[in-house]
């Protein structure tokens, strides 16, 4: 699972086509991100719906208390763009994964100490795949996951750059075929990240 989709949309009906879509065109794992309408009933319906093996993750997590309904909704990982005191231990004791955010050497390294089974680094599109190589560089410890601005164009860089798994935001859905209902298209266009993803070092 080296690409996770960040789902940012206006509406939950499209957020619901878009995660199928997803499905079909064969990933493993989505984040539907807090700032999504209804996004926590749209994360319980859809851990009730898919299997165990399909994970849901919950991002832009920012306090505890979002944490804790992500949680009961049955989220399978809690992602933060940013140091969210605890977020990490309540994730844990819930047997769940946290991503927590950071992107400068300082905040890499307290999301990390915080308990962070990743690293999300973000704004990716901020400092670009040499930014990322060069908090590889000092941290080749710490697994990293990119995320904001990762493209068709650059996935490949940011892997050769040292990324583990990488979080693709709305570029991995092609907006104009889901708004005209063209599945084939948007399969074909989210797919391409796998593959993409798969021929990278």
């Amino acid at each position: 699972m080296r690409v996770i989709p960040v789902l940012r949309f206006a509406s939950r009906q499209e957020a619901e086509r878009a995660v199928e879509c997803l499905f079909e065109a064969g990933y493993r794992s989505v984040e539907i991100t807090l700032t999504t309408p209804g996004a926590i009933e749209l994360i319980a319906a859809l851990r009730a719906r898919s299997a165990q093996s399909f994970l849901i993750g919950a991002g832009t997590v920012l306090d505890l208390a979002a944490a804790k309904r992500c949680i009961e909704a049955g989220a399978d990982y809690l992602v933060s763009p940013c140091l969210v005191p605890g977020l990490a231990a309540i994730a844990h004791a819930a047997h769940l994964g946290a991503l927590v955010g950071g992107f400068t050497p300082g905040e890499v390294l307290a999301a990390w100490r915080e308990g962070a089974d990743i690293v999300k680094v973000f704004p990716a599109a901020s400092g670009g795949p040499p930014h990322l190589a060069a908090l590889r560089a000092i941290y080749p410890e710490i697994p990293l996951c990119p995320t904001g601005g990762v493209s068709q164009d650059n996935i490949r860089a940011y892997f050769k750059a040292g990324a583990a798994i990488v979080g693709v935001g709305n570029n991995v859905v092609d907006r104009a075929a889901l708004g005209a209902d063209d599945r084939p298209r948007v399969v074909a266009h989210a797919r391409r990240f796998l593959e993409l993803a798969g021929e990278a070092v």
